[in-house]
């Protein structure tokens, strides 16, 4: 064979063995580096998978959006630096864990006993706390524990402050399971854990999908193929880095003045009932209180606490004069100057007036002031259903009110307020026969309003007539602080139209008669002149007569800045009329805002 041919063999099976050996070399790369950075469905790689599996950590913050009051104040997401004990192979010595233990409000046997038995990262409760509330440390307290292995001082989110509060619009997390595996899937979501916490009720159930995020921050330590601890590697901190999300919410609510009610309230032993503060212009929440209050943390389904009771429907009594005095004067039931006379006892249906001996002869103007139940039977019975049932959805009621958007952001649309019930004025229109109409007049019989709509009425009348859909939230912006989207006024006009201006105008007169010459003469000692109406409805509770006492009004008078509505239920008969002081001492908290 010649030199010549023995070379071109030579290069060809060169050749040929770079070309194998690149082909190896790219096989290689496939299955481990390029591998190890493919994204999963999770949206996690491969290699960030492979760590996880060689550790174990706790969650310090779920990842989950906040909401705030209209200030920027936040109410969800209160972060405090927490001691948090890690697994470890080897305690401190006794010395340390005694300046450890001191440090956290225990005793040497206790956190050694809890210590040796650590499986995953535990966070130190604070000693005589509620269930599950984390030890919270200053700065200084958290320089005065010793630096030791397994012991992290790290910033911990919880998702509520400590207490029981008034705020039940709010809501509260849980833990859902099903929901996670019914979001799984949707394959454009998150693998979210089935431990993620979603929103239950109030703004956390009803923006849940907003709320949640995209990731957490979790703090995580090495262990071995038996899951024990590595020792010396200490723990790693890992962080979503998205710039939008979660998503943040602003509320229409003052936070200030929702906690001031919620203190006055629990000083007036306020037990059962709602208070709702709205703007006189624009019908927003700025407070929204129910009692009793609930704790966020600890929830019991089967409780009422829980419940929002400022949109749940009551039982109205005479505030519910209010929308028969407008039908009186819209379907001109009676005329100018008309004199009724009441000497006590309706003769009829078993109904009587609240003032013994009756008040003789009174006008219309006279009797909504005094809160005559002949007058407002006379005219119930003079009044059809239909036209009770009309002039009340001209002021909102027989139907939810609060904001809504059928279609908010392209999707099934958006009611903030959970919960919301609709009332009603007749559970049978066929049935409404003159003792029906006459009960229905004085707000008793099958009517029932909430206090959201009772608020919302008075801002009708401040408005001419004009229906406002009050509102919870105002802006919804993303992680950055850039807008997403801003929820803006509504009007909520009813189908049947609105009432006259000059009706809404009398009606707004005839309240401030009820203060300076009426039945709420006790509220000319608050701080500004007041209008409102007072009520008192007769309801059963495990076969007892109770009061609900209702007080609904605006105030100041000249230049209206907020409308008030206040329900305290089952009180006992003859009681004193708490619903009326706790409007005019809620209005002093508003008065004294400034």
């Amino acid at each position: 064979m010649s030199l010549l041919r023995k070379k071109r063999i030579f290069y060809l099976l060169l050749s040929f063995m770079v070309v194998i050996g690149l082909f190896a070399l790219r096989i290689a790369w496939i299955q481990t580096a390029s591998a190890f950075k493919a994204v999963t469905v999770s949206g996690k790689t491969i290699n960030e998978l492979a760590v996880r599996q060689r550790e174990e950590s706790i969650e310090l913050d779920p990842g989950r959006g906040h909401i705030f009051d209209r200030n920027g104040k936040p109410l969800t997401g209160e972060l405090a630096w927490t001691p948090i004990l890690f697994p470890v192979r080897k305690l401190p010595e006794e010395p340390q864990l005694a300046s450890m233990a001191a440090a956290l409000g225990t005793t040497v046997t206790e956190l050694r006993s809890t210590w040796e038995q650590l499986e995953r990262p535990y966070t130190w409760p604070k000693p005589g706390g509620e269930p599950g509330e984390p030890l919270r440390l200053n700065e200084e307290a958290a320089r005065m524990l010793p630096k030791l292995e397994g012991l992290e001082v790290l910033p911990y989110m919880t998702r509520y402050g400590p207490g029981k509060r008034g705020n039940q619009w709010l809501g509260f997390v849980t833990q859902r399971p099903d929901v996670i595996r019914k979001l799984r899937e949707n394959k454009h979501q998150p693998d979210f854990a089935l431990t993620l916490q979603v929103g239950a009720s109030g703004l956390e159930k009803t923006l849940d999908g907003l709320l949640r995020g995209l990731g957490g921050v979790r703090a995580a330590y090495a262990v071995d193929g038996r899951k024990d601890p590595l020792g010396g590697m200490g723990t790693r901190v890992n962080a979503d880095t998205s710039r939008y999300y979660p998503l943040q919410i602003q509320t229409t609510v003052d936070d200030e003045i929702q906690q001031k009610i919620e203190q006055l309230a629990v000083k007036m032993n306020v037990t059962e009932g709602a208070v709702v503060v709205l703007d006189a212009k624009t019908a927003d929440i700025v407070s929204m209180v129910s009692f009793p209050f609930y704790d966020p943390h600890h929830v019991d389904p089967a409780a009422e606490n829980w419940g929002n009771k400022a949109v749940k429907a009551s039982v109205p009594g005479s505030i519910f004069k209010t929308v028969i005095a407008a039908a009186a004067l819209e379907e001109h039931a009676t005329v100018p100057g008309e004199v009724f006379h009441c000497n006590g006892h309706y003769g009829k249906y078993g109904l009587s007036c609240w003032k013994k001996g009756g008040h003789g002869n009174i006008t219309l103007e006279e009797g909504f002031a005094k809160s005559c139940n002949v007058v407002f039977a006379t005219l119930g019975e003079r009044l059809s259903t239909d036209a009770m049932v009309r002039t009340a959805a001209k002021l909102g009621l027989g139907r939810p009110i609060g904001w809504s958007d059928p279609a908010f952001l392209g999707g099934d649309g958006l009611r903030p307020l959970d919960h919301e019930e609709p009332g009603v004025v007749f559970n049978s229109l066929a049935a409404a026969d003159g003792g029906v109409r006459a009960q229905t007049a004085i707000g008793q019989r099958d009517v029932l309003v909430s206090p959201l709509q009772a608020a919302n009425l008075v801002v009708s009348l401040l408005h001419g007539g004009q229906v406002t859909a009050p509102r919870l939230v105002s802006e919804i912006r993303y992680k950055d602080g850039s807008l997403l989207s801003e929820l803006p006024t509504q009007a909520s006009p009813s189908a049947a139209g609105q009432i006259h201006t000059q009706t809404a105008n009398r009606l707004l007169s005839w309240m401030r008669l009820v203060v300076t010459d009426g039945t709420g003469g006790a509220l000319q000692q608050a701080k500004w002149p007041l209008a409102g109406k007072s009520g008192t409805a007769e309801v059963i509770r495990n076969n007892q007569p109770l009061n609900n006492q209702w007080f609904i009004g605006y105030g100041p008078v000249e230049e209206p800045q907020y409308a008030v509505a206040v329900l305290v239920q089952n009180r006992p008969e003859g009681s004193k009329h708490l619903a009326a002081e706790l409007f005019w001492r809620t209005m002093d908290v508003l008065a004294s805002q400034g």
